[in-house]
């Protein structure tokens, strides 16, 4: 099977690159990170800008591509938390034609997607990786020449060649139900650029390594590299003694890590130099969404102000074989619904002063579910899904008069089992009731209803990627 984060952008058999200056040979397979690498810094440290003037300044050369107007209302908004899709095109027309010259007339492609969630306040980063290989639902999309698509299913990646980011954007909040609030694009050729900047990137090898299809050849221990050798290291997978892919995704992402926790250090936020390098470098290589705006992208820097190394986390989205095909993976249900569903409503900050819950078993729960939301058939649908999570369902139907918002009723000696009920429903208030049975707890879906439960995300993900990870620990 592929590796969880496939980053090749062409099979290792197929043709040769032309040589880049230096004389090393650039496959596709090697960018991409840098790619991503440059969006995320990007995300983290456009809070070090003070001078709205100089901000505007590097905003102009930010290129931006209309947003369709449907997209936003293609998923509903659960939160204040911001969801961007980060996407790595493979272009080779302007600057970026030294990396592969006869590729220059070739549509781009998105070997790499990311969608990189921003928890309110800077509570963290998680960058959702999506394997290149996932098959997934393409929609109908808007193609180039202005033609409409056809539905189909198809590798992820091929939605940018259908209709570039908006068609990505389309595929993966439809894949996913989260809703997206901004897409960037980023071109490989500022990698180095921007690794230079921050003064290279820490990575640790647990062995010698000599890779002549990549140019990596450095020795076993700790090494900061920069540029051309921080791109080979990326490439590099035959040199090691584990040559699998899975291996090379591990190191990938931990180049990730290292790059964020690197330019959110002190000794790069307090140099001017440093972060205005940084920055030129990152504004040179970007398309985004006409939506994101400089003072959205202001907006979202200030709100991010508490974010740290710590807090920023790298996860696959669970994926499982797929069945026509083995070279390719799908979404593994239900693991990977319950994973979005997780990111979509985000994690809530528990509130120490409040009272401590006694958490009730879904069986000792009953509870009647009253549809007062407006949506048809809303409290058959939360029933179903109740009772499938063990909880006692009485009935449902409709309450006499529809609620102001959601709300949890309980009656006499149901407290416990009401805030139970309500870890799983955003925007409830629980309340007693004298007109509850006693024991029983109402559901009374209000207006704020969105038709998901509430959890949080996970603290922990098998396979997961810190920014604080011990780089030098043995995988």
């Amino acid at each position: 099977m592929n590796s969880p984060l496939y980053l090749d952008y062409v099979d290792e058999t197929q043709r040769a690159e032309p040589q880049a200056p230096g004389g090393k040979n650039l496959s596709r397979n090697w960018k991409l990170l840098g790619w991503t690498s440059v969006a995320l810094s990007g995300v983290l440290v456009v809070g070090s800008i003070s001078a709205y003037g100089y901000a505007r300044y590097l905003d102009s050369g930010i290129a931006r591509v209309p947003t369709d107007p449907d997209l936003l209302a293609q998923v509903p908004k659960l939160n204040e938390a911001v969801n961007i899709l980060l996407l790595g095109s493979d272009s080779r027309q302007g600057g970026n034609a030294k990396y592969g010259r006869s590729l220059a007339d070739e549509t781009p492609r998105a070997d790499t997607t990311i969608l990189l969630h921003l928890s309110p306040g800077g509570e963290q980063a998680v960058g959702i990786s999506f394997p290149r290989d996932l098959m997934v639902d393409i929609p109908a999309c808007t193609q180039p020449d202005g033609t409409k698509s056809s539905l189909r299913t198809d590798m992820i990646n091929s939605a940018f060649t259908t209709g570039g980011m908006m068609c990505t954007w389309r595929t993966v909040q439809q894949a996913t139900n989260i809703h997206i609030d901004h897409a960037v694009v980023v071109d490989f050729n500022g990698f180095k650029g921007v690794v230079n900047a921050v003064g290279g990137v820490k990575i640790c090898l647990q062995e010698d390594v000599n890779d002549p299809k990549s140019g990596l050849n450095l020795k076993k221990g700790t090494h900061n590299v920069r540029g051309e050798q921080a791109l080979a290291y990326v490439r590099a997978r035959y040199g090691f003694k584990d040559g699998s892919d899975l291996n090379r995704v591990k190191r990938q992402q931990q180049f990730l890590g290292s790059l964020a926790k690197k330019a959110l250090s002190q000794d790069v936020l307090s140099n001017p130099a440093t972060v205005n390098a940084l920055l030129r470098s990152l504004t040179k290589t970007v398309t985004v969404d006409e939506d994101f705006t400089l003072n959205k992208m202001t907006d979202l820097a200030s709100k991010l102000k508490g974010i740290t190394p710590s807090k920023i986390r790298f996860i696959t989205a669970p994926y499982t074989a797929y069945a026509p095909d083995p070279n390719r993976v799908a979404l593994r249900q239900p693991e990977a619904g319950e994973f979005f569903a997780q990111i979509a409503n985000d994690t809530e900050i528990e509130d120490p002063t409040k009272k401590k819950v006694t958490n009730v078993p879904p069986a000792e729960i009953s509870v009647r579910v009253l549809n007062g939301s407006g949506l048809d058939g809303a409290a058959s649908r939360v029933g179903e899904a109740l009772t499938a999570k063990g909880y006692q369902v009485l009935s449902v139907g409709n309450p006499r008069k529809n609620p102001a918002s959601t709300l949890i009723r309980y009656g006499e000696g149901a407290e416990d089992a009401a805030t139970t009920l309500a870890t799983l429903i955003p925007g409830a208030k629980v309340v007693p009731s004298t007109t509850t049975t006693a024991g029983v707890v109402d559901l009374v879906l209000g207006p704020n209803w969105t038709g998901q439960f509430k959890s949080s995300i996970p603290k922990k993900m098998d396979g997961e990627v810190k920014a604080t990870d011990n780089i030098c620990k043995t995988v």
